[in-house]
């Protein structure tokens, strides 16, 4: 299968899975209006779906989360599966995504380790 098709699989999986969860399973999770699915990524005989989330809160609000999605994976696999035309669906694995935050850390550490640069009035040089 081509790369292409798997990315545009990847892209149309991301957004038919958050519709799912954000209109028909929102009542069933706990801080799902916080989590934001981030990426898909598909196996290329379609089998398996991986797919990633991100959650603003401490670890065992994610742990939960992730538990919680997978327990109802089968639940919102079928309801993705009436979303999309495809012959079989993949059998969803979420993960938590640490992009973001990995991304905020090395944020902090160059703010700390690199010089301040300091708003120096600038002189108007308009005479």
């Amino acid at each position: 299968m081509t790369s292409r098709r798997v990315s545009r699989l990847n892209s149309l999986l991301k957004e038919v899975i958050s519709e799912v969860i954000r209109r028909d399973l929102h009542h069933s999770l706990d801080n799902s209006e916080m989590m934001t699915i981030t990426s898909v990524e598909i196996t290329s005989d379609l089998s398996f779906a991986k797919v990633f989330v991100s959650l603003i809160g401490d670890e065992r609000a994610k742990e939960k989360l992730c538990n919680d999605l997978n327990e109802m994976a089968g639940q919102i696999g079928r309801a993705a599966f009436r979303k999309v035309v495809m012959r079989t669906f993949p059998k969803l694995h979420f993960c938590i995504d640490e992009g973001l935050e990995k991304q905020l850390r090395i944020c902090d550490i160059l703010t700390e380790v690199l010089p301040k640069e300091h708003d120096e009035p600038s002189e108007d040089k308009s005479d």
